[in-house]
């Protein structure tokens, strides 16, 4: 079956779901604050419990990746994220997500092959670019200073 691109678009149109905007933008920014006012809150709670400026970030980023790579290996977050959209994919969780979900896809395949190869099949170009982005950054500061 050949198709011009007029009849493929026709043929999309029909078969795509009407798309609602204004209401995905709703959830995403709903789900996506929530996950922030958790963040925060888990901030708040290591601070109380003695923790430092410099420390409670950390530890606070620990705990939602921890907890996004729970929700993950539950499926859970990928319930929440058909809901949601962007909002579970820009916090932190969103980054545990993309690197739980292909290990848990590829475990058949064994430990190594599976799991140990596709792990960072989607975050891996991400930390590539991120942390050359940000020698790259650094060494222009230096020079600049």
């Amino acid at each position: 079956m050949k198709l011009t691109k007029d009849e493929y678009a026709k043929m999309l149109d029909q078969k795509a779901p009407p798309s609602h905007l204004l209401t995905d933008m709703l959830w995403a920014f709903l789900i996506g604050g929530a996950i922030c006012t958790i963040g925060q809150a888990v901030s708040n709670f290591y601070t109380s419990r003695g923790l430092d400026q410099t420390t409670a970030p950390a530890a606070t980023a620990i705990t939602m990746v921890f907890l996004g790579a729970l929700l993950t290996g539950l499926h859970v977050y990928d319930k929440i994220a058909k809901k949601a959209g962007a909002g579970t994919l820009v916090p932190i969780t969103g980054f545990a997500n993309a690197i739980v979900s292909p290990a848990m896809e590829f475990k058949s395949e064994g430990l190594i092959l599976g799991v140990g190869a596709k792990l960072f099949a989607i975050a891996g170009p991400v930390l590539v670019y991120g942390i050359s982005a940000s020698i790259i950054y650094g060494l222009v500061l230096y020079f600049l200073r």
